[in-house]
């Protein structure tokens, strides 16, 4: 070992000076800590700490679960779109299949990471879940987005929207549609409103070409159909709320609710199905229409008997006193200024006894679009035969043009004839059925023509004596108001 004394006299002095150097700096900490306080020396030491820290190259967006008290519509879409991104480096993932489900349902497990290419640069997805503080508050969901944040502008203005649009083309693309009740003990509890609407999915096979209904009446609907979905700025430039009025009215079994079905597969929109006698006022039918979803169908069925009303003429008069829904809520609510909280939305109300409504309520804005579903057609039975027995024109089958004739001239409905057709597999077997029902169907009601004109005779005539009677009365009350003479002339006819 070396002494003090052996070292050059250069690591002498810088030895020195470093002790020296120590000591000064140990007595201005010592200074500092009784002079300086605590929070400015903390604040001192972050701004160093900053100053002498290099900057990160990465940008972290944090996508919550809800925005306030409605979904996040970036994150539905991130949540579609990943499913798609999955590769065999994902680790876990998330499987689960509901019993009216077709398909298993795959998304990526809490902590997972996904890889995303976009243009010319790479961005990195993270789903984070995090636990309940306590009972009352609920796991807490969310994506990190991670990317260079050199490309934040292309993110935001690039990235995101191709997001939202590609998981908007897969909703569509794989989109069941739902069938919507709020008393509904259902598999999936959704649409905004605590559990409001239940729901299951809509199995009802009901398409245009399978309705028995004329079809240009078929065509035309189709057209408004397609005309509505497609003027979105149009609406908007008129200053009139996004939705579309259809009435149905006509006997039952002429296939309205197939109808609202086939409207439903043709523009994959859901239905909800709205029970008017369940609502307790206007209020709760504000609320109700509020939880219901864009591109959707609302059906109030037999409007003309499903609720009580508060007679508008007479507004002290109620129909019935338990029920608050007015018929101004109602107009208020299909036309007012609650109709357009909601886009691409289609109204239908279907009735049996038309000439029942309120004139406020058939006028276009409410009720733009009326269809007759009226009784079979021979247009109508072309298509029940085809779809039941396979059989198309005409030259088929020996009693098609007996059918035809016969259901021309006899009030039936769709149903009543695609009953008599399901009897039997066999061509001739159901049409032998059908010619026989159509048969009866045409008697009984040529019975009950009959006993109505004979009733209208018998009205008529006793109408026809009771004027005679009446005149007869009239003359000799007349008579006896004369004098002796004039009586006996009048008697005698010459008065």
């Amino acid at each position: 070992m070396f002494s003090l004394k052996e070292m050059p006299s250069s690591a002498s002095t810088l030895f020195s000076a470093y002790a020296s150097f120590a000591a000064s700096m140990m007595l201005v900490r010592s200074m500092a800590n009784e002079l300086v306080p605590h929070e400015l020396r903390s604040y001192l030491g972050s701004a160093l700490s900053y100053l002498f820290t290099p900057l990160s190259s990465t940008l972290t967006l944090v996508i919550d679960e809800c925005s306030g008290m409605a979904r996040n519509q970036v994150y539905q879409a991130a949540e579609v779109y990943l499913c798609t991104k999955i590769t065999p480096a994902t680790d876990r993932l998330r499987v689960s299949k509901t019993p009216r489900q077709k398909h298993f349902t795959v998304a990526i497990e809490k902590g997972e990471e996904i890889n995303d290419k976009f243009e010319n640069f790479h961005v990195k997805w993270r789903f984070i879940c995090t636990e309940p503080k306590n009972q009352r508050s609920g796991e807490k969901r969310f994506f990190e987005l991670i990317f260079n944040k050199k490309f934040k502008d292309q993110v935001f203005n690039s990235y995101l929207p191709y997001v939202l649009l590609r998981a908007n083309a897969i909703k569509e693309q794989e989109k069941v549609v739902k069938l919507y009740n709020r008393d509904c003990p259902c598999d999936d509890v959704e649409g905004g409103g605590s559990g409001m609407w239940g729901s299951v999915n809509l199995e009802h096979p009901a398409t245009f070409e399978t309705l028995a209904m004329d079809p240009d009446l078929k065509k035309a609907i189709v057209d408004d159909l397609d005309r509505f979905v497609r003027r979105k700025e149009f609406y908007k430039k008129v200053g009139k709320a996004w939705k579309r009025g259809y009435l149905l009215y006509g006997p039952p079994g002429t296939g309205k609710s197939s109808l609202i079905a086939a409207m439903a597969n043709y523009l994959k929109f859901d239905i909800y199905d709205l029970e008017l006698t369940s609502i307790y006022g206007n209020s709760d039918l504000r609320r109700i229409l509020l939880s219901t979803s864009n591109r959707s169908i609302l059906v109030i069925e037999d409007i003309d008997c499903s609720v009580e009303m508060q007679d508008r003429q007479n507004p002290g008069e109620f129909q019935a006193s338990s029920s608050k829904l007015t018929l101004s809520g109602l107009l208020n609510f299909i036309d007012g200024l609650w109709s357009s909280c909601g886009d691409e939305r289609i109204i239908v109300f279907t009735t049996n006894k038309k000439d029942r409504l309120d004139p406020a309520l058939l006028r276009p804005g409410r009720m733009d679009v009326h269809i007759n579903m009226s009784f079979c057609t021979s247009r109508g039975f072309r298509i029940l035969a085809s779809n039941y027995l396979g059989i198309h024109q005409r030259s088929n089958h020996h009693l098609y043009g007996e059918i035809e004739a016969l259901i021309d001239s006899t009030e039936v409905t769709p149903a009543e004839v695609a009953e008599e057709l399901m009897k039997s597999d066999h061509r001739d077997v159901a049409f032998e059925e059908l010619v026989n029902f159509l048969k009866r169907k045409k008697a009984a009601s040529n019975e009950i023509k009959e006993e109505e004109g004979a009733k209208k005779t018998e009205v008529q005539e006793a109408k026809r004596l009771r004027i005679m009677r009446i005149a007869r009365n009239f003359r000799r009350k007349a008579i006896r108001g004369m004098g002796k003479r004039n009586r006996s002339r009048a008697m005698s006819g010459q008065v």
